[in-house]
């Protein structure tokens, strides 16, 4: 197994497709895809590709640390009590254990993702 992985961002494999919980939409009919492309520390990190087509959900990250590089869309995040933030093509942002807000996707978006349970 190499310790050296690049992340591929057109992945050829199926996505695992998904839809927001009840309890967090809050508007629209977003769905989700998901290609996981590496696990590992038991499970404790996880990274691939995301995406999103428009909506807004509630986003609780619990005790997940999420780093994330926006490939393409326009997405904006709301902290609880905070400002809103737009974030677009190759922008980066982290999203701390804790973290509850809004995630309103503007235009369809597409990230890689790393997450770290804390």
């Amino acid at each position: 197994m190499s310790l050296l992985q690049t992340v591929n961002t057109n992945p050829s494999f199926q996505p695992k497709e998904s839809k927001p919980l009840p309890e967090r939409l809050i508007s629209g009919d977003p769905s989700f895809k998901t290609w996981p492309q590496d696990v590992c520390r038991g499970e404790m990190i996880h990274t691939g590709i995301w995406e999103a087509t428009p909506g807004e959900t509630k986003s609780i990250k619990g005790e997940t640390f999420e780093y994330c590089h926006i490939l393409s869309g326009v997405v904006e995040i709301t902290p609880e009590g905070g400002e809103p933030v737009i974030y677009k093509a190759g922008d980066h942002f982290i999203m701390k254990p804790g973290f509850v807000g809004v995630w309103k996707t503007i235009e369809t978006v597409k990230k890689i993702y790393v997450t770290i349970m804390a």
